[in-house]
């Protein structure tokens, strides 16, 4: 589920606005056909097409036909189907592809059904309600919304002598701690910690590092905000934590950190639910907290899906759409999206004690509170985040951060126009 968000930008080849037009048939029966696409291709799909056989089985009015296609193949194909008439009425979308989705008429706005007190809107976590954000609009419900976590080797920690750090000034003597110079020639042969510093997981490490700081990068309104004080002094604290006490190599992507951590040569990462898959398939022994506190809190940039109703609806289709949503946030169908995908609920009248038969799914239900969204609203997220490791890179990297969020804030600028 690193997938959708770790694709760098949505192919648009259709640039015409969408204007509605429904390519599905009433089935014979009477019912309202949706076809719903998603890209859960593990065991995520198949608790999810559970699911919705479950709600078709629950009433007689709606038929709702999944349509399971890899991320990379549904997105390259969506906007060339609804240009065509021949999309679907639902579409699963992480979220940086919706207000491009919304600018182009492909999405209808669901305002309408939000702020219907019968719905069940109001007990969706706030912050995962942003996700689906453009221009003012909701154009998305949440079907995955999880906070960035911290992944911890045990046996690393045990030997060590170490505890689990809950600030950051513990991460960075903890992660020091925990690096290992055996030879001494500089290179460790065991980092305290796997910072990411460019195409991090789910595009998010900097923008909770940044934001736990204080700073931000863009607001909900489109103004760039990355030049700041706070975010000067937050590449500071961590380049001067890598530059002098050698805790995670530089340049590391995402997709590096987890190599580093399962391969036991970094004893804390970045990660979400797929890390205990990772780990357990290397015989690790992991275990999982919040993202200890910066100047700021705990702000966690979370991954995540929406679904959409797309342009192709009909009134009836919308509406028979907004049923399914408003069934499927009630607790028990929550609790078993949860427990089979391993995604946290996104509601907040799920306990985690609702979920504690998967520890990994109470313990990320727990942190939920601090989960944040990653750019809501901003169309062209793929060239601020680039922006963004830029900056990053290069300070880890030894460069001035002050003189690099001045550089970014310019490019970000005349990105967004």
């Amino acid at each position: 589920m690193r997938k959708p968000l770790a694709i760098a930008a949505l192919t648009v080849a259709a640039a015409l606005t969408i204007t509605g037009c429904s390519a599905t048939e009433e089935p014979s029966d009477g019912k309202v056909a949706l076809e719903f696409w998603h890209g859960y291709t593990e065991a995520d799909g198949k608790v999810l097409d559970g699911l919705i056989d479950d709600f078709n089985a629950s009433q007689s009015e709606i038929e709702i036909t999944s349509v399971t296609k890899p991320w990379g193949t549904l997105l390259d194909t969506a906007l060339p189907a609804l240009t065509a008439g021949e999309g679907p009425q639902l579409i699963a979308l992480p979220p940086e592809n919706i207000p491009t989705y919304a600018s182009k008429g492909a999405l209808l706005p669901l305002d309408d059904w939000y702020d219907d007190p019968e719905s069940g809107a109001s007990a969706l976590n706030e912050q995962a309600v942003a996700t689906g954000l453009s221009d003012g609009e909701r154009f998305g419900v949440p079907l995955s919304f999880t906070p960035l976590a911290m992944f911890y080797n045990k046996a690393l920690f045990e030997a060590a002598g170490a505890t689990v750090p809950t600030t950051w000034d513990e991460w960075v003597e903890t992660a020091t701690a925990l690096t290992v110079d055996e030879n001494g020639d500089g290179t460790p042969e065991q980092y305290g910690l796997a910072l990411q510093d460019n195409a991090t997981v789910g595009n998010g490490v900097w923008m909770s590092l940044l934001k736990s700081g204080g700073g931000d990068v863009v607001t909900e309104d489109g103004e760039v905000v990355v030049d700041s004080p706070e975010n000067v002094e937050t590449l500071e604290f961590w380049a001067a934590a890598v530059r002098d006490h050698h805790i995670s190599p530089t340049g590391l992507t995402g997709v590096d950190g987890d190599e580093l951590f399962k391969a036991g040569k970094a004893a804390m990462t970045f990660g979400g639910p797929w890390m205990a898959s990772i780990a357990t398939e290397s015989n690790i022994d992991y275990g999982l907290a919040p993202l200890p506190e910066g100047p700021d809190g705990i702000k966690a940039s979370a991954l995540a899906v929406d679904i959409s109703v797309t342009s192709q609806s009909t009134k009836a289709e919308q509406a028979a759409a907004e049923k399914f949503f408003t069934w499927f946030y009630q607790p028990e169908n929550m609790v078993a999206w949860s427990l089979g995908s391993g995604w946290p609920p996104v509601t907040t009248d799920v306990d985690p004690a609702d979920v504690a038969e998967n520890p990994v799914v109470a313990a990320l239900a727990e942190q939920s509170q601090y989960g944040v969204a990653l750019l809501p609203g901003v169309i062209p997220q793929a060239d601020i985040l680039r922006e963004l490791d830029t900056a990053t890179q290069k300070a880890m990297a030894g460069g001035d951060p002050a003189e690099l969020l001045k550089a970014a804030q310019a490019q970000m600028t005349s990105i967004l126009g």
